[in-house]
């Protein structure tokens, strides 16, 4: 007994499934037993069923707005496989980030930048503004990408720049209105692309005993990129599922509830035409 307890308080899984168990039995299956003592078994199921079903809805719709409960998968940047870093201006191209070839003169990145700065924009991509919640997102994201390819790590670089291209709230489609006012249905969009540009540092050597020298930008060192695309996630596709199957349920389990009120009601009437 002693082991079986033990057991059930270390396995998490095991607890779980002991709870949802017993919160079936004991919450469903007990206001099951109180309905069908009074309706009968299959009419105290259906309305248990029925007051089941709507308690879901309720429940997804909340889990729905609030973005609560069972969640799906949260937004996230993700890497373009085998492009996402860009250590080489004239691989921009290549990577299918510009459409057109760049030439530019290698020893001088402070120019080499603006001149991807205004190829992108002649594109359709956007500087973001460093204020922007997107650009600290997107620096946070790179640094990681930028230290699981060994490119650049931690303390080592400076992002200077962060390009993006459709972001959703502005490729998102179908939208009614004449400017696009009523974007309830827009459930589709472009894919979001963003790039980060990032410069290296010049390489420091620590010395004991005296403070770290603020980092500079090496400016005979290249622009180096980040190429990556955001992943909207699934965050509210659970509970949204939920409520839409729950309610459907509880609206069919209401018109049986009503189909078999009126059939009920028609033997009656029948039963006493003919007894009077």
């Amino acid at each position: 007994m002693h082991a079986a307890l033990l057991a059930i308080n270390w396995e998490p899984e095991l607890r779980g499934i002991l709870t949802v168990i017993i919160g079936t039995v004991v919450w469903m299956g007990s206001i099951y037993l109180i309905l069908g003592t009074n309706l009968g078994a299959r009419l105290g199921f259906l309305v248990a069923f029925t007051g089941l079903m709507g308690w879901m809805a309720l429940m997804g719709m909340v889990w729905w707005i609030y973005g609560i409960g069972l969640r799906g998968d949260v937004p996230e940047w993700k890497q373009i496989p085998g492009q996402t870093v860009i250590q080489e201006v004239d691989l921009l191209h290549q990577a299918g980030v510009l459409d057109d070839p760049i030439e530019i003169d290698p020893s001088d990145p402070v120019v080499a930048s603006a001149v991807v700065k205004d190829q992108l924009e002649s594109q359709g991509w956007y500087q973001v503004a460093e204020s922007a919640p997107e650009f600290g997102q997107a620096e946070a994201s790179a640094g990681v990408f930028l230290e699981e390819e060994g490119a650049l790590g931690p303390g080592e670089f400076e992002v200077t720049a962060v390009y993006e291209v459709d972001p959703p709230h502005e490729s998102a489609y179908p939208k009614l209105g004449p400017n696009g006012e009523f974007d309830q249905i827009a459930f589709f969009h472009k894919p979001y692309y963003t790039l980060v540009e990032v410069a290296p540092f010049v390489e420091l050597r620590p010395e004991e005993g005296r403070a770290p020298i603020p980092p500079e930008v090496d400016e005979t060192q290249q622009r180096q990129y980040v190429y990556m695309i955001r992943d909207l996630g699934s965050l509210r596709e659970p509970a949204a599922y939920i409520t839409i199957g729950s309610t459907l349920m509880f609206l069919v389990l209401c018109f049986f509830l009503h189909r078999r009120d009126r059939i009920v009601a028609e033997n009656r009437a029948r039963k006493a035409l003919a007894q009077g």
